[in-house]
């Protein structure tokens, strides 16, 4: 590993749609103003959060995550750039152990999956081709 690629553990990767869109690297310091957002964040969340449908009036943690992804994924969408930063952050620093924002769209909706035991591998293609002249693989 060269010294400017990040550590893995270090890491939170939004994928959507099997794409890596945004890695964040918990390494790098927030500056005051923004680590006051996501203190601002927190103390409206404090005052309950609608998560699929319904209120949640003391969500915990996870419910917080689950708001704020959502959030992310939404800004993303509109290309909110301040917006997807903001929450891609506080996912980041708030949930230290989560690896991936996991997003497919199914069926016509956006299914979230909050990834905390693995970290995102990159797929590759591997494109097997019969050599020339021959008529079987072995």
């Amino acid at each position: 590993m060269t010294s400017n690629e990040p550590e893995t553990d270090q890491v939170l990767t939004v994928v959507i749609n099997g794409q890596a869109v945004i890695e964040y690297d918990r390494r790098k310091p927030l500056v005051s103003r923004q680590q006051s957002f996501l203190d601002r964040m927190d103390r409206d969340m404090d005052r309950g959060i609608d998560l699929d449908g319904h209120q949640e009036a003391s969500p915990d943690l996870l419910a917080r995550a689950r708001f704020v992804a959502n959030s992310l994924l939404q800004a993303l969408e509109v290309q909110n750039d301040s917006v997807a930063a903001a929450t891609c952050a506080y996912l980041a620093l708030r949930l230290p152990e989560l690896r991936q924002v996991r997003a497919d769209n199914k069926d016509g909706q956006m299914h979230i999956e909050l990834v905390f035991d693995r970290a995102h591998v990159p797929s590759q293609t591997v494109q097997f081709v019969k050599p020339p002249g021959r008529n079987e693989l072995h």
